[in-house]
């Protein structure tokens, strides 16, 4: 993410934290610095190890407080990759169109944009009469990596 992005984030945060009636503190600070200093989506242990790195009395149940405030706050994005397995994107402040391919076997997780794929989205809910506040397409599938090779970066060689 850029500075200047970073910086916008940062302080919508704040703000968002303070109309809470939440104070600013370190661990906080680390969080939001280790959530949005990186493009890769992360599961909230993976955000703990980074924040830690960052500040090291960040704790677990900061993290696990501070995660639904990011989400609610509409700065992070909350993925369900199924069997109880959650990761957040942070590249919505940059990408708010984006959507997600994800292979159900690795869990790898592929993210595009198209305006094909905006515009049908508008098409639907318009001839629905709906009125989205969010969208969001996730694809599901088998990546060719693992197909064709029986194997990819994110999984592990099938045992005979």
């Amino acid at each position: 993410m850029e500075a200047d992005v970073f910086e916008q984030v940062r302080e919508s945060l704040q703000e968002f934290l303070t109309g809470k009636g939440l104070r600013r503190t370190v661990q906080r600070e680390a969080i939001i610095e280790a959530a949005f200093g990186t493009t890769d989506h992360f599961t909230a242990e993976e955000l703990l190890l980074k924040a830690k790195k960052i500040e090291t009395s960040v704790s677990r149940a900061t993290v696990y407080r501070t995660l639904p405030l990011l989400v609610e706050s509409g700065m992070l994005r909350e993925l369900d990759l199924g069997s109880d397995t959650k990761v957040y994107d942070p590249n919505f402040v940059e990408h708010p169109t984006h959507n997600h391919l994800i292979c159900v076997d690795c869990h790898k997780i592929i993210e595009f944009e198209d305006t094909n794929m905006e515009l049908l989205e508008n098409c639907i809910t318009r001839r629905l009469g709906f009125s989205p506040t969010n969208k969001a397409v996730t694809i599901e599938g088998h990546c060719d990596e693992l197909k064709a090779k029986g194997t990819c970066r994110n999984h592990p060689p099938a045992k005979p």
